[in-house]
C-alpha cells in the first residue's frame, strides 16, 4: 500500500503529549488498570486509508494494550457497530508499548474523510501507570471496568468516568495523495483551544480548517498546541525548541508551521512565585527562540509563519500579568510586525481580539472569562485573522 507514488502518509490528527511526572501541576494525573478506555478522534483530512499514533513516551511501565478497535463514533460514547474493526500492531491485536516509545499501528484500509469522528477503544487489562496525556483535548473520553471493546456504547455502564484529558494519543495519519499539504499549528493554549466549548470543535487550528475548505483548499490544519507551554522553559511539556522537531519538522506531510508562543514564558514564573516577583525572559531572549525556530524550519525548507503574542492583561491567574511581562509582550510583538523578522509572514492574533480601548487586554466580547483564553468567537476571530494566501494549501 505504501509503495503506491501516488499516495502517502499524511498527518489527519495531532495531539501534543505531556508527562505526568513534571513539577508543575495543573492537570489530571491518572493512569489505567483493568479498564476501556475509549476516546474520540475527529479527522482533520480524509484519505483511502489509516494508522493511529500510540505513545508510552513518557510512561514508567510498559503499556499492555490487550486489544484496541477503531469505529465510527455516533453519539457520546456510541460506535457504528458495523464499522467497528480491529487495530493491530506488528499483525497482532495484543502487544506492548515500550517504556519511552511511541508506536506507529498497521494500516486499516478503510476510505475516511475531513470531519469524521472515530472512536479508539484500548483494552487496559494491566496498571499502566500514570499515563503519558494530552492536557485539554476539549474531547470527552470514556473508561470503564473491564473489556468493553467492542460495546456499542458506553453510556449507562456501571463504573463509567468522562475524561477531560486524553491518554496515549498522539496522533493519526491517512494516506492522501502525494504533496497534500499540511500545516501544523504548534503553539501553547492559543492553538490547542482552551476557552473554547469542548466537543464542539471551536479551537481555532478547526475554524481555520473550516475556511481553507470553503476555499477549496486540499490541504489543512493539524493542532500541536500544547496549553502551559513555554518558548524556552521546560513545563507544562518540552519547551518549543525542544519539541520542535517531533511536533512538528517530523509531521508527515508539512509544508508550513504556525508558531504561537511567549505567553507563558512571562506569564508563569509569576504565577508560580506569587505573591513574590519572578524573573522573566527579555524581548532579546524571546526573540532569539523565535528566531532559531525559524532558521530550523527554514533549513527543513518550511514555511514559517509567526503569531502575535496575545494579550492577557487582568487574567484571573494571579501574578500572571505583570506590567513588566506586558512591555516584553508588545516588544516582541512590535518585532514580528517589523521588517526585522525572520518568518515568511505573521498573522496579527493579538490585534483581533484586543480591546481597543486596552490593547494589553481581551475583548469582552472573545474573552472566554479569565483574561487569558479567548471564547468561541474570539477563536473565528483568530481564524479570520489568518490570511490564507500566506499557507498555500
Amino acid at each position: 500500500m505504501t509503495t503506491n507514488t501516488t499516495a502517502s502518509w499524511t498527518a489527519a490528527f495531532r495531539s501534543a503529549v505531556v508527562s505526568p511526572h513534571e513539577s508543575i501541576d495543573l492537570f489530571e494525573l491518572r493512569g489505567f488498570a483493568g479498564q476501556t478506555v475509549r476516546q474520540i478522534i475527529r479527522l482533520d483530512g480524509g484519505g483511502t486509508a489509516l494508522r493511529i499514533r500510540l505513545s508510552n513516551r513518557y510512561g514508567k511501565e510498559p503499556l499492555h494494550i490487550g486489544g484496541a478497535r477503531l469505529a465510527r463514533r455516533t453519539e457520546g460514547s456510541g460506535i457504528d457497530a458495523g464499522s467497528d474493526t480491529p487495530v493491530r500492531f506488528g499483525g497482532a491485536e495484543d502487544f506492548t508499548v515500550p517504556v519511552g516509545e511511541d508506536i506507529v499501528t498497521d494500516p486499516i484500509e478503510r476510505a475516511v474523510t475531513t470531519g469524521d469522528e472515530l472512536a479508539l477503544s484500548l483494552w487496559l487489562p494491566d496498571d499502566t501507570g500514570l499515563s503519558t496525556y494530552s492536557a485539554v483535548p476539549l474531547r470527552t473520553g470514556y473508561a470503564v471496568p473491564g473489556n468493553a471493546l467492542t460495546a456499542p456504547t458506553l453510556d449507562g455502564t456501571d463504573g463509567l468516568e468522562e475524561l477531560t484529558t486524553r491518554h496515549f494519543i498522539s496522533g493519526a495519519d491517512v494516506l492522501a495523495p502525494t504533496g497534500t499539504a499540511i500545516a501544523v499549528a504548534f503553539g501553547d493554549s492559543w492553538f490547542e483551544g482552551t476557552g473554547s466549548t469542548p466537543d464542539t470543535d471551536h479551537r481555532f487550528p478547526d475554524l481555520l480548517n473550516d475556511r481553507l475548505r470553503a476555499a477549496g483548499s486540499s490541504g489543512w490544519v493539524v493542532n500541536q498546541g500544547l496549553s502551559a507551554n513555554r518558548l524556552l522553559t521546560d513545563e507544562i511539556g518540552e519547551h518549543a525548541l525542544a519539541r520542535l522537531e517531533r511536533d512538528a519538522l517530523d509531521v508527515p506531510g508539512v509544508t508550513h508551521v504556525l508558531i504561537h508562543f511567549g505567553l507563558n514564558d512571562l506569564g508563569i514564573p509569576g504565577q508560580e512565585a506569587y505573591p513574590e516577583p519572578a524573573p522573566i525572559p527579555t524581548a532579546a531572549d524571546l526573540i532569539a527562540g523565535f528566531t532559531a525556530i525559524a532558521d530550523r524550519l527554514h533549513a527543513a525548507g518550511l514555511t514559517a509563519i509567526a503569531t502575535t503574542v496575545g494579550p492577557y492583561k487582568d487574567t484571573i491567574f494571579e501574578g500572571y500579568s505583570t506590567p513588566e511581562g506586558l512591555a516584553v509582550a508588545r516588544e516582541v510583538n512590535d518585532w514580528i510586525r517589523g521588517a526585522d523578522s525572520p518568518f515568511d509572514a505573521y498573522a496579527d492574533l493579538a490585534a483581533a481580539v484586543a480591546d481597543p480601548a486596552d490593547p494589553d487586554r481581551i475583548h469582552d466580547d472573545y474573552d472566554s472569562g479569565d483574561g487569558l483564553h479567548v471564547n468561541d468567537a474570539g477563536a473565528q476571530a483568530l481564524a479570520d485573522a489568518v490570511d490564507l494566501a500566506t499557507l498555500k494549501l
